[in-house]
């Protein structure tokens, strides 16, 4: 049955290299504290983290999502998951051996990351057919989240070599910068599309409105951002650098907390499944806000105050919101499912809102350690019961017995 449609074998494999990365992370945290696994290092274990976090199930999870949906706004036929299933298994066997190589061995972590490159690069060029094959007249959210696929790629394959020379700084500058320039791009493009078309659908009172430099200006956001980071990998401790970014992100954290009210965030609430990208979406406006308070604090004393509060803000409170609302609800409906989040993964969704408050404290400096753990805890908790909710769906037919 996984075979049966591409967000089935993608949705899946995209929720074992999840639970995976997660479990793994936890008990890294575990034996900091304790020392009870013993657990050595071929690999320093916050840059194997950050890789397999950005590039481990976010491309699973966008393939899920963008040979199901992309085709129908591309006008193209769809690919089946045969077609699909070595760049998705390359990806999801790297992931697994990155994280085994990591303990045991510097080169099998290399050779995982290959794969994952390998896999990478061989779906984004399959999405890239998929474009160049469109004759629709409005093809840009496809196109812009293909130019996301193309960099996060280069990144991949750059941070691999960059690991390969021991340049481990500038691999998790490369990583960190896909962040950006991969992840949050395709988000924000599917995001401009996709939003403001669901909650006009179910609240007629909010209307669809998503001008096109609206687009423009979150791909702008997501560009400074990377160029902000090898600004700082070249260039750090530049104060007026620091007063630029600062304006910039205060600027567009402010315009884009705006947005999500303008998009219908006070309005989503009754709906739980609308609601959950609405909160995921305002994250990404809180984000900016927080790096830039980050940027003033560190201006005033000299120092940093928040550490990577503004990093997880991002990927937990905006990337990590999103992916389970907007997975949850193309697994209900590709099910034959109502598109509704029950009561389980509305609970789970608040107790991620709530981790990700944990985690902005914890990167306070001075708060005790123990509290990371905690984060990483929940975290493991929420995505694996989510994970236990859904990932046997992908396995059986739709309910309403209709194929796909």
């Amino acid at each position: 049955m996984l075979m049966v449609a591409p967000h089935r074998l993608s949705f899946f494999l995209a929720m074992l290299v999840l639970v995976a990365a997660s479990g793994w992370w936890l008990l890294v945290h575990i034996d900091r504290v304790h020392g009870w696994f013993g657990l050595g290092y071929a690999l320093p274990p916050t840059l194997t983290h950050a890789a397999v976090m950005v590039f481990g199930f976010m491309p699973l999870f966008f393939s899920g999502f963008l040979f199901t949906a992309g085709p129908n706004w591309l006008r193209v036929e769809h690919p089946t998951a045969q077609q699909l299933q070595w760049p998705l298994g390359l990806q999801a066997g790297g992931w697994l051996l990155w994280l085994a190589g990591a303990h045991w061995h510097a080169g099998v972590a290399l050779a995982g990351l290959a794969l994952a490159c390998a896999g990478l690069a061989w779906m984004v060029g399959f999405f890239w057919r998929l474009i160049l094959a469109s004759r629709a007249p409005d093809r840009m959210h496809a196109k812009a989240a293909g130019v996301g696929g193309l960099v996060g790629s280069l990144c991949l394959a750059g941070a691999g070599v960059a690991l390969a020379g021991e340049q481990t700084a500038l691999a998790l500058v490369l990583v960190r910068g896909a962040l950006w320039g991969f992840i949050v791009v395709t988000y924000v493009s599917v995001a401009h599309r996709m939003l403001p078309f669901f909650t006009a659908n179910v609240l007629p009172t909010v209307k669809s409105w998503r001008p096109y430099w609206l687009l423009w200006l979150m791909l702008g956001v997501a560009a400074f951002e990377v160029l902000a980071l090898w600004v700082d990998f070249l260039l750090p401790a530049a104060v007026a650098w620091t007063w630029v970014v600062m304006a910039v992100e205060l600027a567009a954290g402010a315009l884009l907390v705006g947005l999500a009210l303008r998009w219908g965030l006070a309005q989503s609430f009754g709906i739980p499944l609308l609601a959950m990208l609405h909160i995921g979406f305002v994250w990404l406006g809180l984000t900016l806000l927080y790096s830039a308070a980050s940027q003033a604090l560190w201006l005033s004393r000299g120092s940093p105050v928040l550490g990577l509060g503004a990093l997880h803000a991002l990927s937990m409170g905006f990337l990590g919101s999103v992916m389970i609302a907007m997975v949850t609800r193309v697994s209900c409906g590709h099910s034959g499912r109502p598109l509704v989040a029950d009561k389980l993964v509305w609970a789970l969704f608040w107790l991620l809102q709530i981790t990700v408050g944990l985690r902005l404290i914890a990167a306070v400096q001075g708060v005790p350690a123990w509290l990371t753990g905690l984060v990483a805890l929940l975290w493991a908790v929420v995505v694996t019961a989510w994970t236990l909710r859904y990932a046997s769906w992908y396995g059986r037919p739709r309910i309403d017995g209709k194929p796909g």
